[in-house]
């Protein structure tokens, strides 16, 4: 029989919710591109709950509990002695979401000597240390597209509210005031400005993609090219790198893996290379942005906005200078934890343990690595040190 242990964020503040603002979600038929959804042989959840939560346990308690399994729930993942370090040596499964990460380093990784599958419940498993699970055989998954088109909304929220200036306006109203002079004199339309995303793997083409309406003129890099007819369909311009595209762009969007070809890439010199006034936006990994680079480029205005959903750590400490940081729009890691995306993770995290107890293959584009190797969407995105 298997450990199973999540590493989930906490619940609510007011306690695990009783209702929820709406009634359900839209059903939908499969993700672009012709993906099916996760197709578990079952859920023991209701759509549209709190299931990324300790007290959601992505609805698995009852399918592992039921085949006589253990599941271990915490949110207590960081600092010595934590309840994440104290069952990890006898656990067979560890889960873990990008919002709430469960650092697995290669010193966690040598003292869980059972350990076997490390599945990211939602997309992005550079919080795992891939290169010593593959050197130890585990195999790394993530539910993959379950929550990009939530990520791509969440862009072009970012890139409106601060080319806008919504949320000092929007404090204004709360504050009591009415000064419209000051609402608007940091305020802009996005028509016509020239916009380029970081990668465009299927978060950033969903971007492209929603902000195609704008009559926004749309630039793109990325280490695989985009078809021919989809550039033609798009209006995009291909660069070779960053460093080709940031300085053609009014807001530039980073929708990219953490790797060791994009950690720091948007650095003090990257960032001279930017219009002045551009707006950054982040919701990829804090750490493909310099953080101090950020917080000196918009004391300067070099940029007029950063906004994004990530930090480093994760969560951030009180004191992390870009809560404090002018001209920003940034929130906890929420873009890809809505209430939607929740049923999708939670229902693909069942999928891939189903597969995996049963004994038989998980599907391919779920895989980052198996058989001590880069496998399936781990292939295509990541790379090896």
């Amino acid at each position: 029989m298997a450990k199973v242990l999540c590493v989930l964020y906490d619940d609510p503040i007011g306690g695990y919710p009783a209702s929820y603002a709406r009634d359900g979600l839209p059903e939908l038929s499969g993700y672009p591109g012709g993906q099916p959804l996760p197709s578990p042989k079952g859920i023991d959840f209701t759509p549209g709950h709190l299931l990324g939560s300790v007290s959601g346990e992505l609805g698995l308690r009852r399918f592992l509990e039921e085949r006589g399994h253990t599941l271990v729930v915490t949110s207590d993942k960081d600092g010595e002695g934590s309840a994440f370090d104290r069952e990890l040596s006898d656990a067979d499964v560890v889960i873990s979401q990008p919002f709430w990460p469960a650092y697995l380093t290669a010193e966690r990784i040598a003292r869980a000597p059972r350990l076997k599958l490390a599945v990211t419940a939602g997309i992005g498993s550079d919080h795992v240390d891939l290169d010593a699970a593959i050197a130890r055989g585990i195999t790394v998954a993530e539910v993959t597209y379950c929550n990009s088109i939530s990520v791509a909304e969440h862009v072009v929220m970012m890139i409106l509210s601060l080319v806008r200036n919504y949320l000092p306006s929007h404090r204004t109203v709360l504050d009591g005031g009415w000064n419209i002079a000051d609402c608007v004199a940091r305020s802009y339309d996005v028509e016509g400005m020239h916009v380029g995303t970081v990668a465009a793997g299927r978060i950033g083409l969903a971007v492209l993609r929603r902000l195609k309406p704008f009559d926004v003129r749309l630039h793109y890099t990325d280490r695989h090219r985009l078809p021919a007819e989809v550039e033609e369909e798009l209006g995009l311009t291909f660069h070779p790198d960053a460093a080709a595209m940031v300085p053609h762009c009014d807001v530039v969007t980073v929708n990219a893996p953490l790797h060791p070809e994009t950690e720091g890439l948007f650095g003090d010199e990257l960032i001279a290379s930017m219009k002045r006034g551009a707006y950054l936006i982040n919701t990829a990994r804090a750490r493909i942005a310099d953080r101090d680079a950020v917080v000196r480029a918009l004391n300067s205005g070099r940029l007029a906005g950063y906004a994004g959903d990530v930090w480093y750590p994760q969560p951030a400490p009180s004191d992390h200078p870009w809560r404090t940081m002018p001209h920003h729009g940034m929130t906890p890691h929420i873009s890809g934890s809505s209430l939607s995306a929740q049923a999708r993770y939670a229902a693909g995290t069942r999928e891939i343990l189903e597969a995996w107890l049963d004994g038989v293959p998980i599907r391919e584009e779920y895989l980052i690595v198996e058989g001590g190797a880069l496998a399936g969407t781990g292939a295509h995105s990541y790379s090896t040190r």
